[in-house]
């Protein structure tokens, strides 16, 4: 089994998440999205998830730690191709799932134990929401996973995605996911991709209702349509 350990940076706008992933055998880990957001240039590439890069390297020269990630990442070594696989320690399968739009070379990170799957997002998939543009990332790539599979975000917004999501649907799902945000202050690892098909409206182009609240009918043009509407909110 695999643990995920979390820091949630801040409580502003960027609501920052940065995660220790361990694999128990071997106690090998990796972190993901180690941000430093006092230092971090969020107009720059991956500046609020990999600002705190170089500062971990600093303090652990002599382990001479490897940077996977995007080509763009502050002080990358190794950028995975689409769906290629590596392990963490004896048993954690990784795989690396592109999914360029908000930044082009944006990788988010299917993890895999025995039974246990988690991917971490980035800023492609929130709870209950997404980044900019993402239909292809989100709608074909990311909704293809295993439905089981837990999502971990880059950021807490299910709180502002959930005053959305009700303007749009009021079903069920919706009301599940709004009363959990009002009375939990993190929600990262609690809801699956699965719950997200039933909830957001983003992975829900294809959805009457969303349709018809957009006016639009294509899933590119329903997805943009969302993005604007969130945008005006």
């Amino acid at each position: 089994m695999f643990e995920v350990l979390f820091v949630l940076k801040g409580t502003g706008s960027g609501n920052n998440y940065a995660y220790l992933v361990t694999d128990e055998s071997s106690k090998d880990a990796v972190i993901i999205d180690p941000a430093n957001p006092p230092e971090a240039d969020p107009s720059g590439s991956h500046g609020d998830h990999a600002g705190g890069n170089n500062k971990i390297l600093s303090q652990f020269k002599h382990l001479q730690l490897p940077v996977i990630a995007g080509k763009d990442c502050e002080s990358v070594t190794k950028t995975p191709k689409h769906e290629e696989m590596f392990k963490i320690g004896h048993n954690i399968s990784v795989k690396a799932l592109h999914t360029p739009c908000h930044t082009q070379d944006s990788i988010c990170w299917l993890m895999e134990d025995g039974e246990d799957k988690v991917v971490f997002t980035g800023d492609t998939l929130f709870i209950g929401g997404t980044g900019a543009e993402m239909h292809k990332a989100l709608n074909k790539v990311l909704s293809a996973l295993p439905n089981e599979t837990k999502v971990y975000p880059g950021h807490e917004y299910t709180k502002q995605n959930v005053k959305f999501l009700t303007t749009i649907l009021q079903t069920e799902p919706v009301k599940k996911l709004q009363a959990f945000a009002e009375n939990n202050q993190q929600t990262q690892g609690k809801f699956t991709i699965g719950d997200e098909k039933q909830y957001n409206v983003f992975m829900r182009v294809d959805d009457p209702m969303v349709q018809k609240a957009t006016g639009k009918t294509e899933p590119v043009d329903v997805m943009s349509k969302l993005r604007e509407m969130k945008n005006n909110m």
